[in-house]
């Protein structure tokens, strides 16, 4: 029976699903491409909001249990084993469910725009849901922010693969989903709009505006009327903002800088650290799990998104942060608070870096919030304890701290100041918002020219900057430009024996190639044209005698960038390219010149 019930379960949902596709096809061919287009940033919006639901939920009711079990179980610091029941079961799920890899991070949405076409797998429509519920939800030290983002893009990209849209009209239902995910797991469509335009589409026009607005708008609006306030980050204290005070938000936008640099950075090296654990998945994953346990077991706080300490924080009682800890005693001495606090700033990173490094699924959004809370309190607190002034209100910089992190990590200020606006229920503290973040966004961007969560991606060249001309460049498929069907010679040949071959070929150098297929050098006809008119000369001149080292070689695997720049630097037209040290074809400038044309054309979202 209960099979039966299962099966019937599913023909019900196929059901509904075939009729809203058939309504979604019959709207395309009513509706004007813009009115679609409408419609279709609401269906992309509603789905990714009901993933945030079930995502925030879960973690949620998880944190809930696991305080139940340390009070209710009397066993201290249970939680401490939660994280590694996640981290190995999200390696599982990605193991023998998702074909033994998951993308992570919100910077795998802006390679699928500058290397894909907005094309994102289909997995990652479900992957990103269950992997980081698993890991996040169970205690893991990262945020469900960046799974979210990917979701949503995915959504937005699969949904316009499904009715044959446009590659501009696919990415810009990328970006759609982007906003309605952020829109909808703060409840703050303005930060979703602002995330989407700021971090995933470098440029847009004003049009495409309507669209992502209205996708953050829905999604808001739908973890409005189904999530409970309890669940989101949101603040319901009086903030006001004292001019007098300038100079400590001042201090708190510089420490804010370096404080994102060194979680960067620090991330990086512990990712990295466990990027040579290649072969024994579970091992890695046990190693790193076990080391966030011996963290957590320490510092409880760091146990997954830490929402429920960043409010504590800004309450008259921070003090609570150190319940069920070894310091829950000295709760009452507020340097051992300031401590506590000041070694969760400087360990995030590392807890972060082991969660997503062993296997783990989640983001950098979450920690930075994190930490940006935890480094204003400890920057208030501290300016309180060493006698400076007594009237800085902690509250404030604990909030305003949250919006430095997140510049300076993702150079995403205006991001930063209406996320936090919004989910302080109002604009009080714009102009210390903006000092915070503007300083915390210059001083990062002084260290790193790239946001942490794409400088790798952008050093190689395969994510989009706010360089245009670098962006269409970059989305150029440099090896199907390579012409591959070109006429060789080899080096034991006569001259005459390739003269032969002039009339069938408009070719202006002729590559020389060995029996393996090496580029030894090539045969320039303008070099030789006083030979090629010598009858005699042509029947007794070898190759080997008239070869000539190309100026430049290009590598199948140079960026576009450093392509164009060797085209200029040697003011060649037609470049031999080499694939993994033989010989693969001839590039031409004109045909690079003709894709950035057509590329322009395509990229122009109205």
């Amino acid at each position: 029976m209960s099979n039966r019930k299962s099966i019937s379960i599913q023909l019900f949902f196929r059901r509904i699903a075939r009729r809203l596709e058939a309504v979604f096809f019959l709207a395309k061919t009513i509706l004007s491409e813009r009115n679609f287009i409408y419609l279709s940033s609401v269906a992309v919006a509603i789905s990714c909001a009901l993933a945030v639901i079930i995502l925030k939920t879960f973690a949620h009711n998880v944190f809930k249990f696991a305080n139940y079990a340390n009070e209710y179980l009397k066993l201290p610091f249970a939680n401490s084993i939660f994280p590694i029941i996640g981290i190995l079961l999200t390696v599982f799920v990605v193991k023998k469910f998702l074909d033994g890899s998951i993308e992570k991070g919100s910077s795998r949405i802006l390679f699928a725009v500058a290397k894909k076409g907005g094309i994102l797998p289909k997995k990652q429509m479900y992957a990103q849901i269950i992997t980081s519920s698993l890991t996040v939800g169970l205690g893991g030290s990262a945020g469900l922010e960046s799974p979210i983002t990917i979701t949503g893009a995915a959504f937005g990209s699969n949904f316009a693969q499904k009715y044959k849209l446009s590659q501009k009209d696919r990415i810009l239902l990328l970006a759609c989903g982007v906003a309605a995910g952020i829109g909808a797991a703060f409840n703050a469509p303005i930060a979703g709009v602002l995330f989407a335009i700021e971090v995933v589409l470098t440029d847009v026009s004003i049009s495409a505006f309507i669209p992502i607005i209205i996708s953050a708008a829905t999604g808001a609006l739908v973890s409005e009327i189904v999530l409970s306030t309890e669940v989101l980050l949101t603040f319901k204290q009086n903030l006001t903002f004292n001019f007098h005070n300038t100079p400590y938000y001042i201090l708190l936008g510089i420490l804010a800088g370096l404080v994102s640099v060194y979680h960067a950075r620090n991330f990086r090296k512990v990712e990295h650290f466990f990027s040579r654990f290649k072969n024994n998945t579970y091992k890695k994953a046990l190693f790193g799990a076990t080391l966030l346990a011996i963290l957590i077991f320490f510092f409880p706080t760091l146990f997954g998104e830490g929402y429920e300490s960043i409010k504590i924080l800004s309450t008259g009682h921070p003090e609570s942060i150190l319940n069920n800890t070894l310091l829950e005693n000295y709760k009452s001495k507020p340097w051992i608070l300031l401590t506590f606090v000041g070694l969760i700033v400087l360990l995030k990173s590392f807890a972060t870096g082991l969660t997503l490094g062993s296997g783990g699924n989640g983001g950098n959004f979450a920690p930075s919030l994190f930490v940006g809370s935890y480094l204003g309190f400890f920057v208030a607190k501290a300016i309180h304890l060493l006698g400076i002034s007594n009237t800085l209100p902690i509250a404030n910089f604990t909030i305003v701290g949250m919006a430095g992190i997140l510049s300076g990590l993702f150079h995403a200020p205006l991001t930063a100041i209406f996320l936090i606006g919004e989910i302080t229920g109002g604009y009080d503290l714009m102009v210390p918002l903006m000092i915070v973040s503007s300083i915390s966004y210059a001083v990062s961007k002084q260290f790193d020219n790239y946001s942490m969560d794409v400088k790798a991606l952008a050093d190689r060249g395969e994510v989009f900057t706010s360089d245009k001309d670098k962006n269409i460049l970059q989305s150029i498929d440099f090896l199907k430009l390579v012409d591959t069907e070109v006429k060789t010679t080899s080096i034991e040949k006569s001259l005459e024996n390739l003269v032969e071959h002039l009339s069938t070929t408009n070719q202006q150098i002729i590559p020389v190639i060995d029996d393996k297929n090496k580029l030894l050098g090539i045969v320039d006809f303008e070099e030789i044209r006083s030979i090629i008119f010598n009858t005699y000369r042509i029947k007794f001149t070898l190759i080997s005698e008239i070869i000539s080292q190309s100026k430049v070689i290009i590598h199948h695997d140079d960026g576009m960038e450093f392509i164009m720049q060797k085209f200029e630097n040697s003011n060649q037209t037609v470049i031999p390219v080499t694939k993994n040290g033989k010989f693969f074809g001839l590039i031409y400038k004109i045909k690079i010149l003709e894709a950035y044309r057509e590329k322009l054309k395509e990229m122009i979202i109205e």
